[in-house]
């Protein structure tokens, strides 16, 4: 059986996504909504690679967009375990902006998301 630490760095999930018009808003830049789902899938996959179970999302926590994400750029999404509890855990997510023709990387949006896991009766049940 893998220890905790290593459960994390095997779950740690990465998304690039390119941003499309279909997916800003009227400035041009992502819209904050599509960011936050964006941002709860990456975590419900990462959440789930961690503890192989059923997991909802039962909480956010302060999200920071730091920087507008314009239309054409590519963005990447990391999503990483940092607490686990004894039904839940907390996972991290940082969008990274790059533009798409040049080197230029900067993180734009970061947001932490509670996951329980469940049995067949929604019910939480242990993590691990």
């Amino acid at each position: 059986m893998s220890t905790i630490e290593e459960l994390i760095e095997k779950s740690e999930t990465r998304i690039f996504k390119a941003v499309f018009p279909n997916t800003t808003n009227h400035y041009g830049t992502l819209f904050g909504g599509t960011a936050l789902q964006l941002m709860d899938e990456v975590s419900f996959i990462c959440a789930t690679r961690f503890s192989r179970k059923k997991m909802v999302t039962i909480s956010t926590d302060k999200i920071d967009f730091e920087k507008p994400i314009p239309e054409g750029t590519i963005v990447e999404l990391i999503a990483r375990v940092t607490e686990v509890g004894k039904t839940s855990c907390l996972v991290k997510v940082d969008i990274f902006k790059e533009d798409m023709y040049s080197y230029d990387r900067e993180i734009a949006v970061s947001g932490h998301f509670k996951f329980v896991a469940i049995d067949n009766d929604k019910k939480p049940i242990n993590i691990l």
